[in-house]
């Protein structure tokens, strides 16, 4: 009947339909997401979080603390900040998004080194960092001088930037490298944590504590990634993987079309190594094998159980552990950025290569979706890799999808590198961390890597062979490339 019916009683009856079917639809997510918050709700306030207000947050902070938040705009930023007594303040920041992305850039581009000697290190702006710290911090001040631990929760390409090394007074000169440990760093004021959303926040201060009688660690480092590895080869001091990501310009040639030019041609890049090919360019790691062995030394762990180091450091090992019943979850890898791996479309940890293993149902790439899948009731996840707090691709997201994929299954606060990091300060800095948190049980997370980055910046990398000081740790690109994301407030 309706194909006999005039083309316009056609069109009317189709659409009729299509709008029933649609609300239909609509209201069958409704009831479904009303099934799921009734039944899982954990589950609902990941995939559909609630928006919390000023009231909530002051709730939330313990005394001792304050929360800054900040949003980057088109044309100028915003910031609010909230002390534990309650008190609150808002500001229009006159900065564009822009103007701040280029000074983060400028400030990481600070942070790059071939080996990490000190004469491949950079200068660091100290004048810039101390322009971002005047524009977010210095006004508010007084509502978070005296807190022990300040929580920041950036956005944007801030995410991308420690907030440790901003500068809190205006340099009068440009220190040398050793008076670089002088500088008046915000980390020296205030112990820092960052926190992805406010929602975060008050969650993680709803969650209940970790069940008693968790062992204390586990550790995954030093995996093998070649045969000649294995014979102690391909050492690097930096933990990244050396594969430049060829530069999208879609938008740029759509753009040009849009306008009526005809796009120029891109150059061809370089094809990606695919997952196999990946593992010849990974530089073993074995700093990083001393580095999990005196974690667990300083958490009274069982090293023959507790820490899988090349070989052992396999997915499958990972997978099969019992990361529910852990304090301390460790990995001590390189990390592989989304879209370096040709079928990599997601970040990931490098673990050990399952040609060399037998490890043959997994590919030796620890991603996002499976660590989704993972079952965490942790109180630290040390990501000790390169870039695991890059943004994941997206501008708005201020933490990796990697590292949120371990705050979602279950880890209450993350240590994650923001840049390709030094192998042994990551390994000096990460130890002095445990051991000064088991030393003194009553201070915070936060306020441990504080005084673990305080005391890094006082040491210098030793010749091996004359036991002579080569160069300073003082540098930022030393001591600051780790922060704290989670509950740095908590013990």
């Amino acid at each position: 009947r309706l194909a006999a019916a005039p083309a316009q009683e056609r069109l009317n009856k189709v659409i009729s339909d299509m709008r029933a079917e649609i609300e239909r639809l609509r209201q069958e997510h409704v009831a479904l997401r009303a099934d799921i918050r009734k039944r899982y709700p954990e589950y609902a306030e990941l995939i559909d979080p609630k928006p919390v207000g000023i009231s909530d947050v002051r709730k939330a902070l313990a005394p001792g603390e304050a929360l800054v938040s900040i949003y980057l705009g088109e044309s100028q930023s915003y910031v609010w900040t909230i002390a534990a007594g309650g008190k609150a303040a808002f500001r229009v920041v006159p900065l564009k998004r822009t103007e701040i992305e280029s000074d983060v850039r400028e400030l990481r581009h600070a942070m790059e080194f071939g080996a990490g000697s000190q004469a491949q290190l950079q200068p660091f702006d100290l004048a810039r960092a101390h322009r971002l710290y005047r524009a977010f911090f210095e006004a508010d001040e007084a509502l978070w001088k005296d807190a022990q631990v300040l929580n920041v929760i950036p956005h944007g390409a801030l995410g991308q930037l420690p907030f440790a090394l901003l500068v809190t007074a205006a340099p009068a000169q440009q220190p040398t490298a050793g008076t670089q440990a002088e500088v008046p760093w915000l980390i020296r004021k205030v112990a820092l944590a960052q926190l992805p959303s406010a929602n975060a926040f008050a969650a993680l201060r709803r969650a209940p504590p970790g069940k008693a009688g968790r062992e204390p660690f586990i550790g995954f480092g030093d995996p093998l990634f070649t045969a000649a590895a294995a014979g102690g080869t391909q050492v690097r001091a930096v933990r990244n993987l050396a594969v430049q990501k060829a530069a999208d310009t879609t938008e740029e040639r759509l753009s040009a079309l849009a306008q009526g030019n005809r796009p120029q041609q891109p150059t061809a890049a370089p094809a990606m190594p695919t997952l196999s090919q990946a593992f010849a360019l990974l530089s073993a790691l074995p700093d990083t094998a001393e580095e999990l062995r005196q974690i667990a030394v300083v958490l009274k762990a069982d090293q023959s159980r507790d820490v899988f180091l090349n070989r052992e450091a396999t997915e499958k090992n990972v997978k099969q552990a019992q990361l529910e019943n852990r304090r301390v979850v460790a990995f001590a890898t390189h990390g592989i950025t989304a879209g370096q791996l040709t079928g990599l479309d997601q970040p990931a940890l490098a673990l050990s290569n399952p040609a060399l293993t037998g490890d043959g149902d997994n590919d030796g790439f620890l991603t996002m979706e499976e660590v989704l899948g993972l079952k965490l009731d942790a109180d630290w996840v040390v990501l000790s890799a390169c870039n695991t707090a890059a943004e994941d691709g997206r501008g708005s997201e201020a933490v990796s999808g990697l590292g949120r994929a371990f705050f979602y299954a279950g880890a209450r606060s993350l240590l994650v590198s923001n840049w390709a990091v030094e192998t042994t300060s990551a390994r000096l800095l990460t130890t002095e961390l445990f051991r000064r948190q088991s030393g003194n049980p009553q201070i915070t997370r936060a306020e441990a890597l504080r005084q673990s980055m305080l005391a890094l910046m006082e040491r210098h990398a030793v010749d091996p062979a004359t036991g002579r000081p080569l160069f300073s740790y003082a540098h930022p690109t030393f001591w600051a490339p780790f922060a704290l994301v989670g509950d740095g407030g908590a013990r």
